[in-house]
């Protein structure tokens, strides 16, 4: 969504760097490109404005010229300010002291409003909830009937008393404010905590429309009123913002179709010019895009800073914690990463998303970009068929694979052999680094990094594990005991060991990434 923005301001901050002192000209040239590139982005004047302004001020004044880095310091200045018009701090639901919680959604046609529920209905579900969707659309055609397909996926249950229609009518077709009131009480009877009002929309603001909405809002009085907004509108963002705002009182913002190629200016108006939060934030079509809205971490993608929290927070809800243990323990024991190994690894990463999504949230990814646009997510298919061609044998003897085996292979996978040979060449790579790291080598350049086993103490060589057999049923019988002894040893490990809790102590301010690092991240 910020790509240009995040390319226009990037370049600015590049015309800074090993500039000791700027002088106002470079201040004045700063600040201007800056105003053009939010204009581009369709960002409001008013915002714009008083964003430049506020830069301008603080460029100009004694933090920056008592720094020993100016360029860095015009860079924290504009993230400040971004965080700021981007709502300043992450505002979360304001759960109801006697439940249940009422969320009134609102917005024109098209923003999204009926998929969000379900998103919204799933994500509150994830949280320990249990919501009910509430079809009040009754003019749309088919509303109804897609809130229950949306609801049947999220796994929630729907109250949708009126079928609704099937023709685009100017009335609704029954009274959905009386539906919107026995939702409540349908919640209240069944122990729903949650309840979540979809609301009926018109192509542009409508006083029938603003009416009818304005209406269900006295009749259930909501403790939330969530504006949803298509981010990628541009500037007629503010005014229908304006609209809702005046008509519904609306207490927050959410922002669908975030993944959309669209400038972006919507995102950066609507919190600045209203006065509301933007609470949550839709990032794809799958019901799992969907995210609580964090400002800082907003800010800090589009300048290109990266979003490892948000990487992290993923990584905690799809890692499986017993399968982090069973390989941290495999490389205490200084045991050989096998292709069985990487298999379940690559299984865990798929559970966390989209992988261009995730590398896009890494520090510098607009430099690779274009790279990472043109990244297939197929690609991961296609090797996970390659390692599931192989026996169980091969898999965890991959030197035994000889030309025959990986003609069968490629056969089995529908693949050419050299895509066969350049993936076990890239495993033997891997297989030699977690080797060194599980010694106690660390990566290469990276101060203070130990091993995964942690350092051995001088003089101690690496204990000699017992060579597989060259033999299948042997080596079955080996992998059979070897996994028994692993599995008493996880039993007796801390419960403070698992990837969660160590994801929760991370701090990314303390990486240090050696020298050539990046480009082997970014595959440059």
């Amino acid at each position: 969504m910020f790509n240009s923005l995040s390319d226009r301001l990037t370049a600015t901050f590049k015309n800074l760097r090993g500039k000791g002192r700027l002088s106002e000209a470079d201040v004045d040239a700063t600040v201007r490109e800056i105003r053009r590139a939010l204009l581009d982005a369709d960002v409001a004047v008013s915002v714009v404005r008083d964003f430049t302004a506020h830069v301008r001020e603080r460029a100009l004044g004694a933090e920056v010229a008592a720094a020993l880095n100016p360029s860095q310091q015009i860079v924290k200045i504009v993230n400040e300010e971004l965080v700021e018009i981007l709502g300043g701090e992450t505002r979360r639901i304001r759960l109801a002291k006697q439940p249940p919680t009422i969320i009134m959604l609102a917005g024109l046609q098209g923003a999204g409003k009926t998929t969000l529920a379900g998103k919204l209905a799933k994500w509150l579900k994830g949280q320990g909830h249990s919501p009910i969707l509430v079809a009040c659309d009754l003019q749309r055609p088919n509303a109804v009937t897609q809130l229950q397909v949306v609801g049947q996926r999220a796994g929630v249950p729907v109250f949708a008393p009126h079928p609704g229609t099937t023709v685009d009518l100017d009335v609704p077709a029954g009274d959905p404010i009386a539906v919107a009131k026995a939702g409540v009480e349908e919640a209240r009877q069944k122990l729903h905590d949650v309840v979540i009002v979809d609301t009926a929309g018109r192509l542009g603001v409508d006083a029938a429309m603003m009416d009818q909405a304005r209406r269900i809002r006295q009749a259930i009085i909501p403790n939330e009123v969530l504006f949803v907004i298509d981010a990628m509108i541009g500037q007629d963002a503010v005014n229908t913002a304006h609209a809702f705002d005046e008509g519904v009182n609306f207490t927050g913002i959410v922002l669908s179709k975030l993944d959309g190629d669209a400038r972006g200016g919507a995102a950066l108006s609507v919190a600045s010019v209203t006065g509301k939060p933007v609470m949550f934030a839709s990032t794809g079509e799958s019901l799992d895009d969907f995210e609580l809205f964090h400002p800082d971490r907003m800010a800090s993608r589009i300048l290109d800073m990266g979003d490892i929290l948000t990487l992290i927070e993923q990584a905690e809800k799809a890692w499986d914690k017993e399968e982090a243990a069973r390989m941290a323990k495999k490389f205490a024991d200084q045991e050989d990463f096998t292709l069985e190994d990487f298999l379940a690894q690559m299984q865990q990463i798929r559970n966390m998303g989209s992988m261009k999504k995730m590398l896009m949230m890494m520090p510098g990814a607009q430099n690779i970009r274009q790279q990472l646009e043109q990244f297939d997510e197929r690609e991961i298919d296609r090797v996970e068929a390659i390692v599931r061609s192989m026996t169980p044998h091969e898999r965890l003897a991959p030197k035994i694979i000889n030309g025959s085996r990986r003609a069968r292979i490629a056969r089995g996978s529908g693949v050419h052999v050299s895509e066969v040979n350049g993936l076990l060449e890239r495993f033997t790579q891997a297989q030699k680094m977690m080797k060194k790291m599980a010694q106690g080598g660390g990566i290469p350049g990276m101060p203070g990094a130990g091993g995964f086993g942690g350092q051995r103490k001088a003089g101690k060589s690496a204990p000699k594990k017992k060579a597989r057999s060259g033999n299948p049923a042997k080596a079955a019988q080996q992998l059979r005991e070897a996994e028994q002894k692993r599995a008493n040893a996880a039993r007796s490990l801390p419960s403070g060991s698992s990837f969660g809790q160590q994801a929760q102590d991370f701090d990314p301010s303390q990486l240090n990434l050696p020298k050539g690092f990046d480009k082997f991240l970014g595959g440059r």
